[in-house]
């Protein structure tokens, strides 16, 4: 059990500091969207271009209508942390059987 709350702080240690991302310039690895790819390569990929609009994210450049940016950056943060932890917890008690006795 100490390795899982060793991870589950790590976990929480990390998004406390993800707002520091807010500090940065520039574009978030793996974030790119096609402007991104016709700007530095002078072209869309095939791939991409055909299937860039199959998917919306949800929360689109982590803001929400109305709110600033920050605000919305840490809400997203939020959202997103919080639906992890409960896929992870549901998946948790779906794989070890849904036990409900405590093992050390």
């Amino acid at each position: 059990m100490k390795a899982v709350s060793r991870i589950w702080t790590g976990l929480i240690g990390l998004a406390l500091v993800s707002p520091l991302g807010l500090l940065a310039s520039g574009d978030a690895w793996g974030e790119w969207g096609r402007e991104f790819f016709q700007k530095a390569l002078g072209f869309i990929p095939e791939g991409l271009g055909r299937l860039s609009d199959v998917w919306n994210a949800p929360l689109p450049d982590y803001t929400l209508p109305g709110i600033g940016e920050v605000p919305g950056y840490i809400i997203s943060a939020i959202v997103g942390i919080g639906l992890v932890a409960a896929f992870t917890w549901l998946m948790g008690k779906a794989l070890s059987g849904n036990s409900t006795s405590s093992k050390n």
